[in-house]
């Protein structure tokens, strides 16, 4: 397993529309492995594939405690309710703004075994799936706020780097 570099903003790959997996194979597998190993190094909750500049619809998403969430081609079918709260990413780092999204979604996928799944989240994990499968079609948080904020939240970012 390794760490992989994060892509940061500004990186033309987070703004692509990743591709599908067509077929899980050994390279697959290891890009999950280190895509889970660079995420929990990062202290991140989730992770897209295109943010370690890999065109691949694949998230992994830090559940509870450590229990990590894998998904394939993920898809929302179905989003329900409100509700703001602060976020971050990798991509964008020390950037932070509330965003609104579902509070609840419904996700089909395939997990890492090709099996099609189906899965019902809230809260924090609903968040995270919302803001990885955004990653999958080119979107970041940032693109969620006001044209104002965007602009000072970028100004920031410049500083920073």
């Amino acid at each position: 397993m390794a760490i992989l570099e994060i892509k940061e903003y500004g990186d033309p790959i987070l703004r692509e529309k990743a591709l599908l997996v067509e077929e899980i194979t050994p390279d697959i597998l290891n890009l999950i492995k280190d895509m889970a190993e660079t995420m929990y190094a990062d202290s991140g909750v989730g992770l897209a594939a295109p943010q370690v500049g890999v065109s691949k619809r694949i998230i992994t998403i830090d559940e509870d405690e450590e229990k990590l969430l894998v998904l394939l081609n993920p898809e929302i079918i179905k989003s329900e309710g409100e509700a703001v709260e602060e976020e971050g990413c990798l991509s964008v780092p020390g950037v932070y703004s509330e965003v609104k999204r579902s509070l609840k979604v419904t996700v089909k996928a395939l997990n890492e075994n090709g099996d099609p799944i189906e899965i019902n989240k809230e809260g924090l994990t609903a968040r995270a799936l919302q803001h990885e499968i955004d990653h999958l079609n080119g979107i970041l948080f940032i693109d969620k706020i006001g044209r104002m904020e965007r602009q000072i939240l970028l100004n920031k970012l410049k500083k920073i780097k």
